[in-house]
């Protein structure tokens, strides 16, 4: 079942750029290449490409050798902890985003580390994963929460209706590859349960009825899917969806959850509550892109 789920996951692209918090993410990504088997990737973007007038082709080649040397230095710390492990190393001469985005092309998983400046600031996303997260056309991983939590016992998949059930698999590969549970957790939005209720009483279906559809479609396509996995199922009430994640994110190793955005859409499109648990959730938060109708909405 592990082979299985390695060979559903592609290779690990990380950025490198001698920050402590990317130090964390190239580590993190390290480990998660490991577990899956497959390549890691390690990316520093010179972001040379652009005019810059201030700048001698002098200072430009010793930024680059710079660049050069960090992808070295890293390399080596990770083949001391990952003796095994396939690493390449790529200088590119571009921005960040696009840099990783072509690294990971159209099966990699993009791993980014969040902002540590300490104080609030160490609670935001920087510029570079958030474009990366905003305009992720393969999934992205932001690294948040400490190297190891002692409270995780499970991978989270955030369920918010049935096409997550894609979510939800990405969720239990990783559980699979960490000899891990998977808990899928549906949160009610108690302002929502109100009309809802209000419907029911006109003839349409109970909130509570809905929400257990949810719950019950994805978990029974999830144990069906995958036998040899322990899939834990559980839905809650709360007048906050995103506060309830990041609340549960405290017990969890990973935490996926899709995305939605309109394809082709140009600018950010992360809503409300992905954005919330990329920048405050207690453990690394992976979102995968959703597709097709309907993945459009704010969430």
């Amino acid at each position: 079942m592990n082979g299985t789920a390695r060979s559903a996951l592609g290779r690990v692209v990380v950025g490198v750029d001698g920050s402590p918090s990317a130090h964390t993410a190239v580590m993190w990504a390290a480990a998660e290449a490991d577990l899956r088997g497959s390549t890691l990737c390690l990316v520093h973007a010179a972001d040379t490409d652009a005019p810059v007038p201030f700048l001698s082709e002098a200072e430009i080649v010793r930024g680059r050798r710079a660049g050069r040397e960090l992808l070295d230095r890293t390399a080596e710390a990770i083949a001391e902890r990952y003796p095994e492990l396939a690493v390449v190393e790529e200088l590119s001469d571009g921005p960040a985003p696009g840099s990783l985005r072509r690294a990971a092309a159209s099966t990699g998983t993009i791993v980014v580390g969040h902002r540590g400046l300490g104080g609030f600031s160490s609670l935001l996303l920087g510029s570079v994963g958030l474009e990366v997260a905003a305009g992720a056309t393969t999934p992205v991983v932001v690294v948040r929460g400490a190297a190891e939590s002692v409270e995780a016992d499970a991978v989270l998949a955030a369920v918010r209706d049935e096409a997550d059930v894609g979510c939800a698999r990405a969720a239990a590969r990783e559980a699979l590859l960490r000899k891990m549970p998977l808990w899928l957790l549906h949160i009610w939005d108690v302002g929502r349960i109100i009309g809802a209720r209000a419907a029911s009483r006109n003839g349409g279906d109970g909130s509570a009825r809905a929400h257990a559809r949810v719950l019950s479609s994805v978990s029974d396509r999830l144990r069906e899917e995958f036998p040899g996995l322990t899939v834990q199922a559980e839905g809650r009430k709360s007048h906050s969806v995103p506060g309830a994640l990041v609340d549960a994110s405290h017990h969890a190793d990973l935490l996926v959850l899709g995305g939605r955005r309109s394809p082709g859409y140009l600018g950010p499109t992360l809503g409300r509550i992905t954005l919330t648990l990329l920048q405050h959730a207690h453990c690394p938060v992976e979102l995968l892109p959703r597709q097709g109708p309907g993945h459009g909405s704010a969430s």
